[in-house]
């Protein structure tokens, strides 16, 4: 998702909050346990089933799946919004981190935490 794609759905979101009169729930608090519920949604699609099941979903499920996402989406962009984060900043600041953390030729091909190489 490009920046400027991010930024219009935060507007947009903006409004539709504001609409509503829905800031004064929209707390980072509020805003952070919906996330995670929504997120807890996503991985209910995938909780009973296979690994090759979880990569063959049929277009019905994919699309509640899809909807899932835009709703984890749609709570992080107004999370990171309230507390006046750029999440795209923030990805490319954790992404260097990460770098340092996993250097390539002691982790290619591992999945190990950073503190057990």
């Amino acid at each position: 998702m490009a920046a400027n794609a991010i930024e219009e759905l935060t507007v947009a979101l903006r409004k539709f909050s504001a609409e509503r009169d829905w800031d004064k729930f929209h707390t980072p608090k509020n805003l952070a346990m919906a996330l995670m519920v929504e997120a807890a949604e996503i991985a209910e699609h995938f909780q009973w089933i296979d690994a090759g099941e979880a990569q063959e979903l049929s277009p019905a499920k994919r699309q509640e799946v899809a909807l899932e996402i835009g709703d984890t989406l749609i709570y992080l962009l107004r999370l990171a919004d309230r507390l006046g984060i750029d999440m795209i900043d923030a990805a490319r600041t954790k992404m260097e981190i990460n770098a340092t953390r996993y250097p390539v030729d002691k982790v290619f091909g591992r999945a190990v935490k950073y503190s057990d190489l």
